[in-house]
């Protein structure tokens, strides 16, 4: 599709305008779990430090999601969690969580998001910084579910012999989460999207 907007400031914008771009939008949505999947195995070799790289990681926390029979979006969760590494040095979650909002439940999405957090309790002392900090959110409806999601699948994931599925067992269920987002700015009252 070469077909392409004539404005050159939104507020002249047709419909026309809209629609082709519309058009446009929709197909590069569809290849949305390509690039994430693109963008995880950035993480491949990238060890900063950890006994594991970040790709393994990210499989390890999915793999032990799923072998404690975790639903499809959860394991997806897990494995997204750091994906913001390589962009967000000082807010990897911020960044993860913004990629599932969209398709994940409140709850998952919440989770996520604070998750760098919740996993400072296991080394903020260390380097000087507060592991209490989890803490303000004790109050939360999300907050053991957190506490439980790093000790189980992300704390837990860096151990050079355990079981790490490989990306391809995760891929089709990433597809089937990113298949359809749940909330969007441009999501149409009947559910269809823009």
């Amino acid at each position: 599709m070469n077909a392409r907007a004539r404005f050159t400031h939104m507020d002249d914008g047709t419909a026309e305008d809209w629609s082709i771009i519309a058009q446009h939008a929709a197909r590069y949505a569809a290849h949305l779990p390509d690039r994430i999947l693109d963008h995880l195995r950035l993480l491949d070799g990238d060890f900063g430090g950890f006994p594991v790289d970040r790709l393994t990681h990210s499989l390890q926390s999915a793999t032990l999601a799923h072998r404690d029979g975790r639903d499809e979006e959860y394991v997806i969760c897990a494995l997204l969690h750091d994906i913001g590494d390589t962009l967000g040095t000082y807010n990897h979650a911020d960044i993860a969580a913004a990629i599932l909002k969209p398709f994940v439940s409140a709850e998952n999405h919440w989770m996520i998001e604070q998750h760098a957090i919740f996993q400072g309790y296991y080394f903020f002392h260390h380097l000087g910084l507060d592991r209490h900090l989890r803490e303000q959110f004790k109050d939360h409806p999300q907050y053991a579910r957190t506490i439980e999601f790093c000790a189980r699948y992300d704390a837990a994931a860096f151990d050079p012999q355990a079981e790490t599925l490989p990306l391809a067992f995760f891929e089709p269920m990433l597809r089937r989460v990113f298949a359809k987002p749940r909330q969007s700015i441009y999501l149409k009252a009947d559910g269809s999207t823009a």
